[in-house]
């Protein structure tokens, strides 16, 4: 087998700044079986799916869409389930029929029983300011009100609290297809009678590309000190199938995670550009992963693929991307404000899938949980002294250094697909109590499966200590790895 040789520079004295535990955040739209026959079960939430979204962890989720906010109205999802109204619900061309009883309520409470930050995204589409008004005041207001009052008469006194609101969604196309300038006359308008409701919530603008963002900051103009967190989106899908890729699909994926830091990168400088000094707009990634061509609205006829809409296999390549992207969102942890997996559950690059009764975890799962460490620590920088590259320029071994309360933490993504790596890592520091977890297969095509569940699963890794301020490890080909040192 080929082996490739790194050696990584850990710099203690150079931090980059803390990691949000909101920069591992995740998503959850109703559509296709995300949140019903995912999450949901028709009267509760599945304890087994919120049993392994708590052992991850979830620090964040984003709630109803996606494109399904555009059409959601709030009353709809309150109130005794029985008398609550089945709508048509609608996202990503896909029609339902919802009998919302998974609503609000249900929602807080499922991120309080998770330890997650309710993130809601309100209709600018189909609903008004008003509409949206209520929302905010009957989940966060403790004045004697009468919506206050409905929320105490459906079971919650104490007001949810929630921080995070997002005004719409791609408002430049399935919400509503603004140009920028139209869309920032909303904002204004939403945004203004938002804060005027509660001063604390953070508004999240519509953002897209590079010409809408810059198109819409200047339209906006001296409103811009109404925005908290502009949102983008990027999916990955020009690396073929899901399972049947090539060499040359499994490295355009990659590349196509490793692009996406640069894209935060530019939107952070088009928000520099256009805000005054002093004031502070987070790049919020609100939807990110992989799409392979097989998820669809009618998903195509192939041995073993999934049969419901938007549903895609997961195999280790796509935990490798998802760690990839990972290390580009914790170098960029000052300018990047949050960031969500699209989706949590069943739906695209989901981390959970359930099949009646059965339920298993994804590797994108084991790849976010190898980074909980970093939620919280602060990012240190890592220096690739010497390795080989890519084809695309891009480094075959790359990774993340964080230091928090319990020690170091180290995340290594070997990129190269039939090389393993001999990797050398110096600390700075003396090394003590090392340890390490693996993610690994015999083919990056591995998935898991309610048969093999456990296939793709993170293993001990052996980590040998190199004189006393560095360690060395070795990565078999397409793996991640985290250290751990006390």
């Amino acid at each position: 087998m080929a082996l490739s040789r790194t050696t990584l520079i850990v710099r203690p004295d150079q931090p980059i700044g803390t990691i949000s535990p909101r920069l591992y955040g995740h998503f959850a739209e109703h559509l296709g079986r995300c949140c019903y026959d995912g999450l949901w079960s028709g009267t509760r939430f599945r304890t087994d799916v919120v049993t392994a979204l708590r052992q991850l962890p979830v620090p964040l989720l984003r709630w109803p869409g996606g494109c399904y906010a555009d059409h959601y109205h709030w009353r709809d999802g309150i109130g005794p389930a029985g008398q609550r109204p089945r709508r048509l619900g609608m996202s990503c061309g896909m029609q339902v029929e919802d009998d919302n009883s998974l609503g609000t309520h249900e929602f807080v409470e499922l991120c309080q029983e998770l330890g997650a930050e309710p993130y809601l995204a309100g209709n600018v589409g189909s609903g008004s300011p008003q509409e949206m008004c209520d929302w905010l005041e009957y989940c966060n207001s403790a004045l004697d009100t009468a919506l206050a009052r409905e929320r105490g008469a459906n079971g919650s006194q104490q007001p949810f609290g929630v921080k995070l609101w997002g005004v719409g969604n791609e408002n430049w196309g399935c919400g509503g297809n603004f140009d920028p300038v139209s869309y920032a006359h909303e904002y204004r308008r939403f945004a203004t009678m938002l804060r005027h409701v509660d001063p604390s919530a953070e508004l999240v603008a519509c953002g897209h590309d590079d010409v809408w963002n810059e198109q819409l900051l200047a339209a906006l103009g001296g409103a811009n000190k109404l925005v908290d967190h502009l949102s983008i989106h990027r999916y990955w899908g020009r690396g073929g199938p899901a399972v049947d890729f090539t060499d040359a699909d499994y490295y355009t994926m990659l590349g196509e995670a490793h692009a996406t830091e640069s894209f935060v990168e530019r939107t952070a400088e088009l928000i520099r550009a256009a805000v005054p000094p002093g004031k502070h707009i987070g790049v919020a990634l609100d939807e990110w992963g992989v799409w392979h061509p097989e998820a669809r609205l009618q998903p195509e006829g192939c041995d073993g693929c999934p049969r419901h809409a938007f549903e895609q296999r997961s195999t280790l390549r796509d935990a490798l991307a998802a760690g990839v992207a990972l290390e580009g969102f914790v170098r960029q942890c000052n300018v990047l404000s949050m960031a969500n997996l699209a989706q949590v559950v069943n739906v695209l690059q989901a981390v959970v899938v359930t099949d009646g009764a059965a339920m298993f975890r994804t590797p994108t799962y084991y790849a976010l949980q190898l980074h909980a460490p970093h939620m919280g620590a602060t990012a240190l920088a890592l220096e690739i002294a010497a390795g080989d590259a890519l084809p695309d320029g891009s480094p075959g071994v790359s990774g993340i250094a964080s230091r928090g309360a319990i020690g170091t933490a180290i995340t290594l993504t070997n990129r190269h697909r039939h090389a393993a790596a001999d990797v050398c890592i110096e600390l700075g520091q003396t090394v003590r109590e090392p340890s390490g977890q693996v993610l690994a297969a015999d083919t990056p095509a591995a998935m898991n499966s309610i048969d093999q569940p456990d296939r793709v699963a993170p293993r001990p890794l052996a980590v040998a200590a190199e004189g006393r301020a560095a360690c060395r490890i070795e990565l078999p080909p397409h793996s991640m790895a985290t250290l751990r040192l006390a």
